[in-house]
């Protein structure tokens, strides 16, 4: 008889080795051989195969390098420099403060990523992946941020064992691990409402794209930041009220920005916590934008609880977040976000599967992914109440 591990999640269950595990088994001892890894780089039919997983293999390798050169493009705006123009190495390491020996070793490295191209003349200009980064503030203020992360992954196995007794995510999120996060100051809350709002379009034109704010009533944004949200929502539908809920000294900043787009008559603000106080009642609609895989599964349970019961009969909860398993986008999800979690004291990456579980358990029915234009951003599921 099989035996079953309850280990959430991705638990495997155990079963009897059958022709699938005894093929994989073979498999792994093939690509483990050196013998093997020597004989495929020379046969024609498999060569190019060994030859790309290889290369796979030293990106992972070297990923955090790669990471570190895109760091260097955006501090010194080498992308947007070279969006005015494609400048000769002189001229151009002038304009981001290198010696030229050093700019041409920065320049080579972003050609190797696509960040730059080589042009005519022995110039240098945008590449295809960087042409897109160009005056995205998202992008670069995240790779900014990712400074955070990456000096507590240091050791991630310290971290996987919980020996980090203070990460610089958990300080940069303080609600991450306080006991009231009711209690946060407006300077603990300034850096990361700064880096949401930022961000915020991002999911928001997804939003937007998806769903038909025209046939609601009310919308309450729980977890809202500045607010940066509604704001682009009342543009999107001119009619609709809006609540806005988030933790106190977050609304404080929500209701100074509402009032200089002068949303103050649209806008009911609320400060609190939704693990300690109810949500505001009268929305037909609610919006939880990037809020639930910051939270572990009881806070999550207590929050989509609390959702069901400030919407009425019919009303819609609409998540929007990244989501693991996602197709084409399998390593944000687990590898990412498992990483960025761990390291920030809390949450966890969730699959629209699992999404779907917790919502149903909560009492929500009529559960339906929604496509996007850009899923490694942003997932949208919404949901209904009987």
């Amino acid at each position: 008889m099989a035996a079953s591990a309850s280990l959430g999640e991705g638990a495997v269950t155990q079963s009897p080795v059958g022709w699938r595990e005894r093929w994989l088994g073979l498999r792994d001892r093939w690509l483990a051989s050196p013998a093997f890894q020597r004989q495929a780089a020379r046969v024609p039919l498999v060569r190019r195969i060994a030859r790309r997983r290889a290369a796979q293999v030293f990106d992972l390798v070297a990923g955090f390098v790669y990471s570190q050169v895109l760091l260097a493009c955006v501090r010194l705006r080498l992308l947007d420099v070279l969006a005015e123009q494609p400048l000769a190495l002189e001229p151009l390491a002038v304009r981001i403060g290198l010696e030229p020996e050093a700019a041409l070793r920065l320049l080579e490295a972003a050609i190797a990523l696509r960040l730059v191209e080589r042009r005519r003349g022995g110039r240098f200009g945008l590449g295809v992946l960087g042409a897109p980064l160009v005056a995205n503030e998202a992008i670069a203020a995240m790779v900014e941020h990712h400074g955070l992360l990456y000096a507590d992954l240091a050791d991630p196995v310290a971290l996987l064992r919980g020996q980090v007794s203070s990460t610089r995510l958990a300080r940069y999120w303080p609600y991450a691990g306080a006991a009231d996060p009711r209690l946060a100051s407006a300077a603990q809350v300034d850096a990361y409402s700064t880096l949401m709002a930022t961000s915020q379009p991002l999911v928001a034109d997804a939003v937007f794209d998806a769903v038909d704010l025209d046939a609601h009533d009310c919308l309450l944004d729980v977890g809202g930041g500045d607010g940066s949200f509604i704001v682009a929502a009342a543009r999107r539908a001119p009619r609709l009220r809006f609540h806005h809920f988030d933790l106190p000294a977050v609304a404080e900043r929500a209701a100074l920005n509402f009032a200089r787009h002068g949303l103050g008559e649209r806008v009911h603000v609320t400060g609190g916590s939704f693990a300690a106080d109810a949500l505001p009642l009268g929305a037909d609609i609610v919006t939880l934008l990037r809020v639930l895989h910051d939270h572990d599964d009881a806070s999550v349970m207590t929050l989509l609880r609390a959702v069901f019961q400030a919407l009425p009969p019919g009303g819609t909860l609409l998540v929007a977040e990244p989501m693991a398993e996602t197709a084409e986008a399998q390593a944000m999800g687990h590898a990412y976000f498992g990483f960025y979690l761990l390291a920030m004291g809390r949450g966890r990456p969730r699959s629209a599967r699992r999404l779907e579980q917790m919502l149903g358990k909560a009492g929500f029915v009529a559960m339906r992914l929604v496509p996007t234009a850009q899923p490694l951003q942003c997932g949208l599921m919404t949901a209904r109440r009987p």
